[in-house]
């Protein structure tokens, strides 16, 4: 692994909006290097290798802390009602993220909205009561928002194509626990794993953003992007994969019975989800308008918008096929 040259710095930091129950709020997020995830195994993932390895646990919370005091300092300067703080798998994990940093982040947002992402594994009730009761000391309008990875409602594809170590049925019983605890459930979607045609892909998403509305307060579809050194990174470079039109994306969000966040990283850009180039910038500010205003009929009017790759798209969808996969190891 190389050398950190920036250990004390967050990996990313940045202020924005966010839509949050009807309403638009300040952000900001910061993606914080950590002592890594202890999955360690998706195909698609790279923050997995963003980690602190082979140091004591002192030092792995010292440098936690100095990362998230340049977080204390941009919320100093934004004042937002959301922070974001996404670290390599699982904020809950003890062993990612020392509970002294967890404590000392759930002080820093008393009285806002903090979303943290976890695993299923590390989501307990207690816990997730406790954080919940100390960040409303701030203020009643403050919670948790506890965002979970699901991926996709069907197990064979998060089993064969990402490798997620996750059932539907453990989102299922960990979305009530935090809902019983009184926080909040954000689930992530990801589109377009490896393996899947854009047709597959485009209906394993429709069909898993209705599955998931009864449990989860916010959506949040990812269009899958090609991180580098990553198994997905390996298959892109053979030509066995590309990343989804944003035809696909655009249409999901004009029929989805749901508001769905997407932001789709890369977008426009050969790793990334994209067309032919000429209309994806339209396309990509409609999406980011309809992430904060929700409004349905700006994607439906995208997709009413001609392009000549638009026939390759549909082209694409009608005629290509499934690879044969197989079923056993």
């Amino acid at each position: 692994m190389k050398p950190i040259k920036n250990p004390e710095e967050p990996l990313a930091i940045w202020s924005g909006q966010d839509y949050i129950a009807g309403e638009i709020h300040p952000s900001v997020t910061a993606i914080i290097r950590s002592g890594g995830c202890s999955w360690n195994r998706c195909k698609i993932c790279q923050y997995r290798h963003e980690r602190f390895s082979g140091i004591e646990r002192d030092e792995l919370s010292r440098l936690m802390y100095a990362q998230i005091q340049r977080l204390k300092e941009q919320i100093e300067q934004v004042n937002p009602q959301v922070v974001k703080v996404y670290t390599s798998g699982s904020f809950f994990d003890p062993m990612e993220v020392p509970e002294e940093i967890q404590e000392h982040l759930i002080e820093l947002v008393k009285g806002k909205t903090l979303i943290v992402e976890s695993r299923c594994d590390y989501i307990e009730a207690e816990q997730i009561s406790r954080h919940v009761s100390h960040i409303k000391e701030g203020g009643e309008e403050g919670n948790i928002y506890v965002a979970i990875g699901l991926e996709t409602t069907s197990d064979k594809i998060r089993e064969k194509c990402i490798d997620k170590g996750l059932q539907y049925s453990d989102y299922l019983k960990t979305s009530e626990i935090i809902h019983k605890a009184g926080g909040k459930v954000k689930t992530y979607l990801l589109h377009k794993p490896p393996y899947l045609t854009e047709r597959e892909a485009y209906d394993d998403m429709i069909t898993s953003i209705q599955d998931i509305m009864p449990f989860t307060d916010l959506i949040s579809m990812n269009p899958c992007t090609v991180q580098r050194n990553t198994h997905l990174e390996t298959l892109w470079k053979r030509q066995a994969y590309r990343p989804p039109y944003l035809w696909s994306v655009a249409s999901i969000l004009a029929q989805s019975p749901a508001h769905v966040t997407c932001d789709p990283i890369g977008g426009g850009q050969a790793r990334g989800p994209h067309n032919c180039g000429s209309c994806d910038g339209m396309i990509l500010d409609a999406i980011k308008d309809y992430n904060l205003n929700a409004d349905r009929e700006l994607m439906q009017s995208v997709m009413e918008m001609e392009c000549t790759c638009k026939n390759e798209w549909e082209y694409v969808m009608n005629q290509e096929h499934p690879w044969s996969m197989p079923l056993t190891r």
